[in-house]
């Protein structure tokens, strides 16, 4: 089975680095023409480095730049994608960020940015997304579906984490972001789907794989004793967004290696 994306446009938000990137390499390499979004100028030359790996790989796509959490930006970036390249067919939600803190020493501000970025970004996308699929309706020489929208949740949309009140709040509440959208497009032929990652070698989370110690300490969590990879996100992400994946929609999977089997009750706890 080969999974096929040829004459499709995907936007990945948040995909200069980490989990954005692999999944747009991903995407690329089925056929996507992959708009490779990005939060700041200062994270322009990570995002053309995306896209010259891609280019360079006969893949096709751009950069484009707009913080999620702005409206405006959001608007406007939908609106000059389809301007170019005709629709859009796929949403990857994946920007993110951690702020993190103990509960009692959370600012305001920490939470707002998290829950801003993390699920108010996921929010925006998603409608400005699902409004270009009912404009464009089905086209079945592009898809089965209508449009496909895959956000990027965690372990920590059912795992709880002490330190992290507003980065799991934003995770457990996309599920539900997720399982609604399913459910109100479902009969538009909009599939809605969450990937759901464990631990993945990023920079958003080098402390916990950036030595030998604070690896082999994470790997007691992890049943296949091993870390994740942003391309075994990728695979999937591309999976879910091709005909292969039509009947699966208002799905969280989860992909972490075991953690969610909660090693630590393998000897009793």
């Amino acid at each position: 089975m080969e999974i096929s994306l040829h004459s499709q446009v995907a936007i990945v938000t948040g995909a200069s680095s980490g989990i954005g990137s692999g999944i747009a390499k991903s995407l690329a390499s089925a056929g996507a023409t992959v708009i490779i979004n990005h939060s700041s100028q200062h994270s322009t030359d990570e995002a053309k480095a995306v896209l010259k790996e891609i280019t360079d790989a006969g893949g096709d796509g751009m950069t484009y730049q707009c913080d999620v959490s702005k409206e405006d930006q959001v608007v406007k970036m939908f609106q000059d994608v389809v301007a170019q390249f005709g629709t859009v067919d796929i949403l990857i939600n994946n920007a993110g960020v951690q702020k993190d803190a103990k509960f009692t020493e959370m600012t305001l501000d920490q939470w707002n940015t998290v829950i801003g970025i993390n699920l108010t970004g996921q929010f925006l996308c998603a409608r400005e997304a699902i409004k270009e699929f009912l404009r464009r309706g089905i086209d079945t020489s592009r898809s089965a579906a209508c449009g496909k929208i895959i956000h990027i949740s965690s372990v920590h949309e059912i795992i709880p984490w002490a330190g992290h009140a507003n980065y799991a709040s934003s995770k457990g509440a996309i599920r539900m972001l997720m399982q609604t959208l399913a459910q109100e497009y479902g009969a538009d032929k909009i599939r809605v789907n969450s990937i759901c990652p464990g631990a993945i070698q990023t920079p958003i989370n080098k402390d916990a794989w950036g030595t030998p110690e604070a690896l082999n300490s994470l790997l007691d969590l992890i049943p296949y004793n091993r870390i994740g990879q942003p391309q075994d996100i990728g695979n999937l992400a591309a999976f879910l967004a091709s005909d292969l994946a039509d009947y699966i929609t208002g799905a969280s999977i989860f992909v972490d290696g075991g953690m969610t089997t909660f090693e630590s009750f393998s000897t009793g706890g």
